[in-house]
């Protein structure tokens, strides 16, 4: 897609290459690229716990392991049958407190080796809005559909937010020194808030990054800005007319590798790419001696490509 480029980008540095390894946490949006780079077969780990819209959120979850404190039964509940925890997503929800737990633990271990091993963190924020709990005060990351009069509704101020994010800095940087973060803000519009208090939520959010992003491991990419900017028409919106479509994914990861990914690994991106396209190729007469000659020579591509980057898995 021809778009004329308004947002100005540059190559980042240290920049992402296959023997890089990357963890998003954060937004839906942090998973549509998440999706990109698994399927270009970087090292990569998405939202372990899954997706966390607030900084508050994001923060409890690395307090957590610096804290080295394990999930217990005091973290989590039941309604309408299944067993959830206010820090986590519904989508690791299971059907006993024993198995919940389990998933709770192994995920949590999942994210500290992930951070630990990080080389880049890309953590995207899609709310300044954030749920507290009136019975005690607690910051919720998910609500799980537990009725509204139980949740204080609130709207960050940008300093609190930017201590926020300030903290989360600090702890990462506590369980690895050498990782570089980056920030960016979701370009999913939060329509449920409101249309006025979604615009306010998103200024609080860049303005509380911009005032962090002075460090020289601390970074932000423009994803929102893309969207409301190079991509403002609802042509690039999903029929629910709040998540970017299929189009505007790609214009955005487009922009993200230009960014973030180091040039001298895209001919290898190619190779995964046509080894993918290869395989997902559904023939008319599967027996027939030309068809297995190309699984032949795809057979000996992905061989190929395994043998320099031993972790693909095709």
């Amino acid at each position: 897609m021809e778009l004329q480029t308004r947002i100005p980008l540059h190559k980042e540095s240290p920049s992402i290459d296959y023997g890089s390894k990357v963890l998003l946490l954060g937004s839906c949006f942090a998973e549509h690229i998440g999706a990109k780079l698994a399927y270009y077969q970087f090292q990569s780990c998405i939202n372990p716990l899954g997706i966390y819209f607030h900084p508050k959120a994001i923060e409890g979850l690395i307090q957590r392991l610096v804290r080295e404190r394990a999930f217990t039964r005091e973290d989590v509940f039941m309604l309408n049958e299944q067993w959830h925890s206010f820090e986590a997503h519904s989508r690791v929800s299971q059907n006993s407190e024993e198995a919940l737990l389990e998933v709770l633990n192994k995920q949590l271990k999942a994210t500290q080796a992930a951070i630990t091993q990080a080389t880049h963190i890309f953590i995207t924020l899609g709310s300044a809005w954030g749920y507290q709990l009136r019975e005690n005060g607690k910051w919720v990351a998910n609500c799980h559909k537990v009725p509204q009069k139980q949740f204080a509704k609130v709207l960050w101020e940008v300093e609190d937010i930017q201590t926020c994010l300030g903290s989360i800095i600090d702890m990462i940087g506590h369980l690895n020194t050498d990782v570089q973060v980056v920030f960016s803000v979701s370009p999913v519009r939060h329509l449920k808030d409101g249309f006025v208090e979604n615009q306010r939520s998103k200024a609080h959010l860049i303005t509380a990054v911009q005032k962090l992003v002075a460090s020289d491991k601390v970074s932000y990419f423009p994803a929102y800005e893309l969207m409301m900017d190079e991509l403002r028409d609802y042509r690039f919106y999903a029929v629910d007319m709040v998540h970017p479509n299929e189009l505007a994914v790609d214009y955005i990861w487009e922009k993200f590798r230009q960014s973030w990914i180091d040039e001298e690994a895209y001919k290898d991106m190619e190779e995964v790419c046509a080894i993918r396209k290869g395989m997902a190729h559904r023939p008319n007469f599967p027996e027939s001696e030309s068809h297995q000659k190309f699984l032949q020579a795809l057979q000996l591509r992905t061989a190929a490509i395994q043998e320099r980057y031993p972790f693909m898995s095709f």
